[in-house]
């Protein structure tokens, strides 16, 4: 009769006695569990990591981080935030921009004014 002791990842000691046969059955097992369990376990942290990494901010968190550096201190027009956005690797269109940037008008983060004809922007 063979015999076989397992120590598992807990600590936990497993014995098991059978045939040649039995026992090497029961380890396999017990192995290709083992493995695909730290296979989830790996490919769930590594999903976690990844959700952290892609988290990117929203073009308002852009457009409120531009105020703070000061890129509003003169008036500027749509085209101009979409361009300095552009410059920082963020491609935006001006129709897509204006949404957002009169809901960034409308908390009070910027302020808007005709300026020759033109809606501006700034502090």
């Amino acid at each position: 009769m063979a015999k076989a002791t397992i120590k598992s990842q807990s600590g936990a000691v497993i014995t098991i006695e059978g045939s040649k046969d039995e026992v090497s059955s029961i380890i396999a097992r017990y192995e290709q569990v083992n493995v695909v369990g730290h296979a989830k376990q790996a490919i769930a942290r590594a999903k976690s990591a990844n959700k952290v990494a892609k988290k990117r901010d929203s073009a308002s968190d852009l457009i409120v981080g531009l105020k703070e550096n000061g890129f509003f201190e003169k008036p500027k027009s749509l085209g101009d935030i979409a361009t300095k956005l552009e410059e920082q690797g963020y491609l935006y269109a001006v129709t897509s921009l204006s949404g957002i940037v009169l809901g960034l008008v409308k908390k009070g983060h910027l302020r808007r004014k005709r300026l020759e004809g033109k809606w501006v922007y700034g502090k």
